[in-house]
């Protein structure tokens, strides 16, 4: 579905993406990780074409995306990240039925889109339709943010730590909204994450990049296994502490 073939970006002296090929399958969701300056969302505007390669590039159901208009291909892509980027003086309706609009959409069948999607991420259409974000939770500006990036029904989904700045059970939450509609949408997907508890639960494969390096791709099992160096070994093990620190304190408090 999606192949990126010695994709590498340059910044003046800076490398932020450095000869990376990936591919992924259809129906698949691989997950980014790394540091902060591993290249992770570099790599995904790299893939919708919100920058350009300096070298290398990227190729969708076999298509260059250099041969299709910018525009156009950012439509038939669904992109959600951790900022929403709702637009504040449209309702949640006109936010979430744009693209829909923007490729010519009846205003029947963009409304019944919208009402469809608000029911699928758990918003009753009647009552959240014609808010407006500033009226919205932070939890329900992820969910409206989440049936936009839908609307159109993209067959790829782009996400950019889009559950980072929720509270930790709005989080879980959504965490398992999007693996029951990924699966039911048969929705092929690249997720950037710093969290490692959050790509060990919902990645099919997980990419470790390392100043914008690939430095290690496998299934969670794989990279909990044999993690390919330190690196990969130090990110796997923080879940593992993580839990081990939470029965501690659970012992310690136990009668």
């Amino acid at each position: 579905m999606i192949e990126l073939r010695s994709l590498s970006r340059r910044f003046g002296d800076r490398v932020a993406v450095d000869d990376l090929t990936l591919e992924v399958a259809s129906g698949e969701l691989l997950m980014l990780v790394g540091g902060s300056g591993s290249g992770k969302t570099t790599t995904l505007r790299l893939v919708n074409r919100l920058i350009e390669p300096t070298s290398g590039g990227v190729w969708i159901d076999g298509e260059d995306t250099r041969r299709l208009p910018a525009p156009l291909l950012r439509r038939r892509i669904g992109y959600c990240f951790q900022q929403v980027g709702l637009f504040p003086h449209l309702s949640v309706a006109q936010n979430v039925g744009i693209t829909p609009s923007l490729l010519g959409w009846s205003a029947a069948d963009t409304a019944a889109r919208v009402d469809e999607l608000l029911a699928l991420v758990e918003l009753d259409p009647a009552e959240f339709r014609e808010r407006r974000p500033d009226e919205l939770s932070g939890g329900q500006r992820q969910r409206v943010g989440l049936a936009r990036a839908l609307a159109a029904r993209p067959r790829l989904m782009l996400l950019d730590e889009p559950f980072a700045a929720l509270d930790p059970l709005t989080r879980e939450n959504l965490q398992l909204a999007f693996q029951t509609l990924r699966r039911e949408l048969a929705l092929t997907g690249i997720f950037v994450t710093h969290d490692m508890t959050e790509a060990l639960r919902l990645a099919d494969r997980i990419a470790v990049l390392h100043e914008g390096r690939l430095v290690q791709v496998g299934t969670p099992a794989e990279l909990v296994r044999a993690p390919a160096d330190e690196r990969v070994a130090e990110l796997v093990r923080t879940p593992r502490r993580q839990v081990e620190a939470l029965e501690a304190l659970l012992g310690d408090r136990s009668p």
